[in-house]
Order: C-alpha cells, then structure tokens, then sequence
C-alpha cells in the first residue's frame, strides 16, 4: 500500500534513540471485531495516514502497511521506549476513533458499539540474523575469567618459552 517509497533495494539503518542504538522490526496483523469485512480501500488509505502520523508522534517508523477486507498487516521499527503492547495500543485506539467517526455509514451494518479491532493481535519480530546464529553468538561469548586463572595460565604460558 506504500505507493510513494520504494523499499525493494531498501538498506535498513541502526536508529539512534536517547541511550540506545536498535533495530526492532516487527509485523503486526491487526483484525477488524468479529472478524468482520469492514475495511475498505479509502478505509485502508485512511488507516494508513494515521498509522504513519502515530509512527512520526512516537519516533517510530513504517516500513509497510497493506490489508484486505478483515485485516491490517504492518511492518514498523518500533523506538525500544515503548513497548509493543503500547504502541499497538495507540496504533488501534487512534484509528478505531477516525474511522468510526469519518465512516460511521459503511461499518453500522458490520460492527457495533465502540469497538473497530479485535482486542488481539499478532506480533512477530523480524529482521536481524536467524535465531540460531543469534544463540551461537552468545554460546560463544569470552567470558571472564578469575584473576588467578589468569596469572597461573601466565604463568604456565611463560614457563614453556
């Protein structure tokens, strides 16, 4: 749906936040209540600038939106500050608000009451090394060693020469 960036050949960077150095990708599918075929394409397009202006509030970025009928797929690096259940929050509170009220006579038949997206979603993280590289990694980590280990292994490294 992201008509106006071309992500194809896309290198993703390290953000910089306050204290913090990240790249925290993650996808979200968010539903409409009961599932229900409530969305549509000027819908979508409406969800979508509010998706994008709650990212540029948070000091998060979206890196794809799309959807159908029932549901929203994003990909967005979100700033560690938050955390995701917020920022999903935030995401679903905003444009559950907009798009009652903007397209109150197109979802009257399909949804009732206050509610636009099912109270869940889907999160899974994305991007960076698979996650086996990720545990070798750390399995293979130096870890500190007792300051008379070292001087006896000194020690024993000097006696051979």
């Amino acid at each position: 749906m992201s008509h106006d960036i071309d992500n194809s050949n896309k290198e993703y960077e390290w953000r910089t936040g306050r204290s913090c150095v990240y790249m925290n990708f993650v996808h979200l599918v968010l539903t409409t209540k009961y599932r229900q075929n409530a969305l549509t394409e000027k819908m979508l397009i409406r969800v979508e600038e509010l998706v994008r202006e709650t990212c540029i509030q948070m000091q998060c970025e979206l890196v794809e939106i799309n959807g159908e009928h029932d549901h929203v797929h994003l990909m967005v690096n979100v700033h560690p500050k938050y955390s995701i259940s917020n920022f999903v929050g935030k995401i679903k509170g905003k444009s559950s608000y907009f798009i009652r009220r903007e397209f109150k006579k197109e979802i009257k038949n399909k949804l009732w009451g206050n509610h636009f997206w099912s109270p869940s979603y889907c999160v899974v993280s994305c991007g960076g090394a698979p996650l086996e590289i990720v545990r070798e990694y750390i399995e293979n980590q130096r870890r500190p060693t007792e300051e008379k280990n070292v001087k006896k292994s000194l020690a024993a490294t000097s006696q051979k020469r």
